[in-house]
C-alpha cells in the first residue's frame, strides 16, 4: 500500500455516473487518501491503523473496495494548498484533515466536504458556524483542547507540587495551539504558576528554543502536540530526560516513547468516529448537518521508569487514577 500521511486523510469516491443506473448504484471502490503537516505515516502506524480499522468495520475494507493514498508536506505548511489542490484533481469525495492547518487549508482550498480531526476546538477556531449545525462544507471533531490544557496543568502540579515555573512549548504558526497556549496561561495564575510562552515555527527551531529555555530554566514542561512538535517529539524527550525535568504530554504514545505523563483523548476512537463520519458523507450525508462530536474516552498515562530517572515520585492517589503504567 502506498505510504500514508500522519495529519489528514482523504475519501475519494470513484464512480461511472455517466448512466442514471450508474448514479444510484453504491461506488465499487472508495479512495482514501492521508494528508499531513507533518512527515507520512506508514501501514504500521497507529494513526493509518485505527483509521483502515474504523473504515473496515463499516464495510470498506483495502484491497476489496477502498484503496488508500496520501501526502505530506513535511512542516512545510506552505505547501499544504498545492497537496490540498492534488488530492481535488484525484477526484476527492471527501477530506478528512488532522490538525488545524490541514484543516485551514481544506476549508480556504477546496469547497469539498472536511471532516476535521485533531484541529483543536472548531468552532473557537473559525473552522465551522457552530457546535450542532457547522454549515458550510466542513464537520468533524472537537477535543475541547484549550480545557485539556488547564487540565494538564492541574495534573503536573498534582504529581510535582513543587512546580512553580511551566515552559509551554507550542506551535506558533498554529492558531488552534495558539488558543491552548491562551486557556493554559489563564489557568496558570489560578494554580497559582507561571507559563513561559515557546513557540517554535520551524524544525529548526527547537535547538535555538532549548538554549533560551534554559536561561530561565522551568520547573517542568507542558508540550502541545500538532505535526511540528510530534515530528521534533524525540528531542523534546530527551531534552527533558537532560535536564530532569517533568514533561507533561497530550497524548499516550509519547510516554510510551519515553515520556513522564499524558493526559488526553484516545487516538484510537477519535480516527474511528472520523471514519465513521466520512463514509457517512460518502454515503450521502450532508457536512453542514452532522454535527461536531467530542471524544468519550481520555488516557492518563505515567512512565515509571522515566520519573525514576529524574526522581520524581508520583502520589498514590494518582498512580491509582492512570489508565496506562508503564513500569
Amino acid at each position: 500500500m502506498k505510504a500514508l500521511s500522519l495529519l489528514a486523510l482523504v475519501v475519494i469516491i470513484v464512480a461511472d455516473a455517466s448512466s442514471p443506473a450508474a448514479a444510484q448504484a453504491l461506488p465499487t471502490e472508495y479512495r482514501v487518501g492521508l494528508l499531513s503537516t507533518g512527515s507520512e505515516a506508514t501501514d504500521r502506524s497507529a494513526f493509518s491503523t485505527e483509521l483502515i480499522e474504523g473504515f473496515a468495520r463499516r464495510g470498506l475494507i483495502v484491497g476489496q473496495n477502498l484503496v488508500v493514498e496520501g501526502q505530506a508536506a513535511q512542516g512545510q505548511l506552505d505547501r499544504l494548498p498545492q497537496l490540498v489542490q492534488k488530492l481535488a484533481a484525484s477526484r476527492v469525495g471527501v477530506i478528512v484533515t488532522l490538525g488545524y492547518p490541514a484543516a485551514l487549508a481544506a476549508k480556504e482550498h477546496t469547497t469539498l466536504p472536511v471532516v476535521v480531526v485533531r484541529a483543536g476546538d472548531p468552532v473557537a477556531d473559525g473552522l465551522v458556524a457552530n457546535f450542532a449545525h457547522p454549515g458550510g462544507h466542513v464537520t468533524g471533531l472537537s477535543e475541547g483542547a484549550a480545557e485539556l490544557s488547564t487540565k494538564r496543568l492541574t495534573l503536573l502540579k498534582e504529581a510535582v507540587p513543587k512546580v512553580r515555573r511551566v515552559a509551554m512549548l507550542w506551535n506558533a504558526e498554529d492558531l488552534g495551539m495558539s488558543l491552548r497556549y491562551k486557556a493554559a496561561d489563564a489557568e496558570a495564575r489560578r494554580l497559582g504558576l507561571r507559563v513561559d510562552s515557546y513557540g517554535v515555527g520551524a524544525p529548526d527551531d527547537f535547538e535555538t528554543t532549548f538554549v533560551a529555555m534554559m536561561r530561565h530554566p522551568p520547573d517542568a514542561i507542558l508540550m502541545v502536540t500538532d505535526a511540528l512538535t510530534n515530528l521534533k517529539r524525540k528531542q523534546v524527550i530527551d531534552f527533558a530526560a537532560q535536564h530532569k525535568l517533568p514533561a507533561i504530554y497530550e497524548y499516550d504514545f509519547l510516554v510510551r516513547e519515553g515520556g513522564l505523563m499524558s493526559y488526553g483523548p484516545e487516538l484510537g476512537e477519535m480516527f474511528d468516529r472520523a471514519a465513521g463520519l466520512a463514509v457517512r458523507i460518502l454515503r450521502g450525508a450532508d457536512p453542514a448537518e452532522l454535527p461536531l462530536e467530542t471524544p468519550s474516552r481520555f488516557v492518563l498515562a505515567i512512565n515509571l521508569a522515566t520519573a525514576g530517572k529524574i526522581g520524581v515520585k508520583f502520589p498514590p492517589s494518582l498512580l491509582a487514577r492512570a489508565d496506562g503504567v508503564i513500569e
